[in-house]
């Protein structure tokens, strides 16, 4: 049945956006039968209401509290784009030797980029991650217990933080769903929020790593300001204007 009304219309572009992570004009307004400037004008509305964010030519997804993409999905974004960003915060090691690495994909490829060659502590909520190191000769993983959640396989709830509490680390590799100037880091999920609230505050340098697309969405769940960021790692499809805005705030913006 085609949706008669604008409504409708809304929450199959939704549907759609959120089932196959981005849509386009031209393909949404031949199965919606109606004219592309309706379409646009549905995701502007879209926009609006914070339910999708508006690309040349179509949109994608914003993840929000009742939505979030899984690790898997995750894994077939942007794909190349993260590996720079992961090879680049990699580099932001220095002398650490006790490191706290984030759930989500591109912490695994900083994980994965991690030297092999000197002694390294490393502390997860991510099974993932902690998958990928294991038999890393020179580093000792510390693996969060808690509850795992299914979408990104990473623990939560009170026994990560309180384990996580314990520690500081020399460096924080976050991730988070959204950031923004005026809204600082965000997630759509309370516990995922938590966990990463309580590693900006054991560590003693933090650095954002994460793709373009996450500048300027805004999640149900804050957990830092930007001021309490050391560094972001991002890369050059972030605006050099928009990159100077955030270092106006404090961290060192770094884009490749």
């Amino acid at each position: 049945m085609t949706p008669r009304t604008a409504e409708e219309r809304q929450r199959e572009i939704v549907r759609a956006a959120r089932a196959t992570g981005a849509v386009d004009v031209a393909t949404l307004a031949a199965e919606l039968g109606v004219a592309r400037e309706t379409v646009r004008r549905d995701l502007r509305a879209l926009e609006d209401h914070g339910l999708v964010r508006r690309t040349h030519g179509g949109a994608y997804p914003v993840e929000s509290a009742g939505f979030e993409t899984t690790l898997a999905f995750r894994a077939t974004s942007h794909v190349p784009e993260k590996r720079r960003i992961a090879a680049a915060a990699a580099a932001l090691l220095g002398d650490a030797e006790t490191v706290f690495v984030d759930e989500g994909f591109t912490p695994q490829l900083i994980a994965e980029a991690l030297p092999r060659d000197r002694p390294l502590t490393v502390v997860t909520a991510s099974l993932p991650v902690a998958g990928a190191l294991a038999g890393a000769g020179n580093t000792s993983v510390l693996l969060l217990g808690g509850r795992v959640r299914s979408g990104t396989l990473a623990t939560v709830d009170h026994w990560t933080t309180k384990m996580l509490a314990g520690f500081v680390v020399d460096l924080a590799y976050i991730g988070a769903n959204g950031i923004s100037r005026e809204h600082g880091l965000t997630t759509p999920d309370p516990a995922v929020g938590e966990v990463k609230a309580q590693a900006v505050r054991a560590a003693r340098r933090v650095a954002f790593v994460g793709v373009h697309t996450k500048f300027g969405a805004v999640g149900f769940c804050r957990f830092a300001e930007v001021g309490a960021l050391e560094a972001i790692v991002t890369s050059t499809l972030l605006p050099a204007a928009e990159a100077h805005r955030y270092a106006l705030l404090g961290p060192q913006v770094i884009r490749v």
